[in-house]
């Protein structure tokens, strides 16, 4: 059965009918309460005796869950902790998560959602989203019909190749989809039931995860080729029919299927890609606020980028369009450009170069004279000491890779140089902040892909601002729903970047980027910035300024308890 949850607020308050009773509605997490339920409904919904007398409210539930929380001792309890709450009472899930967000949203999500994904069939609880497999392709449709909630304003899905910097989790990667989702209503207060996880299970080429008898996935390598690009069309096609009209974010796809999904779908389908487009805006409006900082401009700028995927790429992208933007021509703006994959510096020669990285391919003529390895290729040390780059950033997915000497030669020649180890877990970080502040004598501007503590150098604490994709795309996402947007453009993550930038220069005492508890106000400006550029390029309903801000603030769902209305034929406990 598919439940209908829409809110009733002509009242003032919001008001929900259902036809859920006794047990059936103390099991459904969207609308338990709990001990909270008042007499009322208690007896209206045929709640007497199934729990202790005394009504408490939310506040109270939620210091008592944060007690409890705290009894939890390693970051994986309290992640099973927090998922197994959600998946019990959401209101109060939330609730917890926004009186808490700087401690609670790294074991949510990154880094703590990289061991949840690896373990998934070990900690596997209780079903959530959807597991869309290839062997079932023929069944789509009726999958989709079986989502829990009728409308769907959001989905996230992934087919579990590229998780994080962890690789191929299969199945697993399903806890990505999940943890995005739960960062869309936390941050942006998208409504928890309009959205949806999805995990295309197309196998795995993960040997340890097809040896492990508990492993929950298709239990084959990954399908791949043109019966891969078939079953997506099916699934694509699938979604188009059954809900056409939501916002589908790809999430830690191969870098090659990243950008061949996206240039496929992104004209047909309200879509975009996390990876790409989401981390391209976050670390643009970084590097923005990284100017303020420094007190030098964008097109000063000489970037080194460590990692030639899908995430790099949309990093050089955007900072190359904000360069045109500004008034340099495209050559001189893709100039300012040096990308590093595996092997070295993407240059001419190389037969590896895929087509989404020939813009910024450097040319052999310009590489005369520099030190290549016993293979032919430049190293990041070499570039670094040819550069001088004002910029190093970090999307390789491999730890410890900024080395001492290349952060040192680096900071000989730059008087603040700007340094974003980006990638996650935190095991994968290309540099630890304290290393940093040591080796450029306190002199870096820094920002991570995954939460670090403070760093005291001189006796100043600095903090480490979080360069992490939640600060963008619940925003964009809020913004697509409420401006009733039909389509996701680049111009529409270049308006987030400038927004956040904007946000932060607005905030006394802010690092470059915002502190975590006001990112659901900060969610909010991006979604009006989103929603205008939406208006302007005629992909959303004509509206004003103030009509897309009222259109916004309602469309934030708040964790509070609605009032529940029995419906007319109840949904009966057996």
């Amino acid at each position: 059965m598919i439940f209908d949850f829409r809110h009733d607020t002509g009242s003032g308050g919001d008001v929900v009918t259902t036809g859920l009773r006794g047990t059936l509605l103390l099991d459904s997490a969207l609308h338990n309460k709990g001990t909270a339920f008042p007499d009322d409904e208690r007896r209206a919904f045929d709640l007497n005796g199934l729990l202790p007398l005394h009504v408490t409210d939310l506040d109270e539930q939620a210091d008592r869950a944060y007690q409890e929380f705290k009894f939890k001792t390693t970051a994986m309890e309290k992640h099973i902790y927090l998922r197994a709450l959600q998946d019990r009472n959401e209101v109060l899930f939330y609730r917890l998560l926004l009186t808490h967000v700087d401690e609670m949203m790294p074991l949510i999500y990154t880094p703590t959602v990289g061991d949840a994904c690896r373990h998934f069939s070990q900690i596997y609880r209780r079903r959530r989203g959807l597991f869309i497999a290839y062997p079932r392709q023929e069944e789509i449709e009726d999958m989709l019909d079986n989502r829990p909630y009728r409308d769907v304003d959001v989905i996230v899905v992934t087919d579990g190749e590229r998780i994080l910097g962890l690789g191929d989790q299969g199945c697993g990667g399903m806890g990505i989809p999940i943890g995005k989702l739960s960062l869309y209503s936390l941050c942006g207060g998208i409504h928890p039931a309009r959205t949806l996880p999805l995990l295309l299970d197309v196998g795995t080429d993960n040997e340890e995860h097809l040896r492990d008898p508990h492993y929950l996935g298709w239990r084959s390598h990954r399908v791949r080729g043109q019966a891969y690009l078939d079953f997506i069309e099916r699934f694509i096609q699938a979604v188009g029919k059954k809900l056409p009209r939501a916002l589908l974010q790809w999430e830690d796809f191969s870098r090659d299927n990243a950008s061949h999904l996206l240039d496929l779908y992104k004209d047909r389908l309200c879509t975009f890609n996390d990876d790409i487009q989401g981390t391209a805006a976050v670390t643009v409006a970084a590097m923005l606020g990284a100017m303020r900082r420094t007190g030098r401009r964008l097109d000063e700028q000489r970037v080194i980028l460590l990692g030639a995927g899908s995430a790099a790429l949309g990093i050089a992208t955007q900072l190359a369009d904000a360069l045109i933007a500004s008034g340099l021509p495209e050559r001189e703006a893709a100039a300012r450009f040096w990308i590093l994959n595996s092997r070295g510096l993407v240059c001419e020669g190389m037969s590896d170069v895929k087509p989404f990285q020939r813009r910024f391919v450097r040319a052999g003529a310009d590489l005369a004279g520099w030190r290549r390895d016993s293979g032919g290729y430049i190293d990041l040390e070499e570039t670094v000491r040819r550069v001088h780059p004002t910029a190093l950033i970090g999307v390789s997915g491999q730890g410890s890779t900024f080395t001492e000497p290349v952060i040192r030669e680096m900071a000989a020649h730059v008087e603040r140089p700007i340094i974003f180890p980006l990638s996650n877990p935190t095991s994968r970080a290309e540099a630890i902040p304290a290393d940093l502040f040591s080796w450029t004598g306190g002199r870096c501007v820094v920002a991570t892909g995954s939460p670090f503590p403070p760093v005291e150098h001189g006796g100043v604490s600095h903090p480490i601002p979080q360069c992490n994709n939640s600060y963008v795309f619940p925003g964009v996402g809020l913004g697509v729903v409420a401006g009733e947007a039909r389509r996701v453009t680049p111009a529409m993550f270049m308006a987030a970047s400038n927004a956040l930038a904007a946000f932060v220069a607005e905030s006394p005492g802010a690092a470059i980027l915002p502190g975590l508890p006001s990112i659901r106000e900060c969610s909010g400006r991006i979604a009006i910035a989103v929603g205008l550029v939406a208006i302007e390029q005629g992909l959303a309903p004509r509206r004003t300024r103030d009509e897309l801000e009222r259109r916004v603030a309602a469309t934030q769902w708040q964790p509070r308890y609605p009032s529940l209305v029995p419906a007319a034929n109840p949904v009966l406990s057996s």
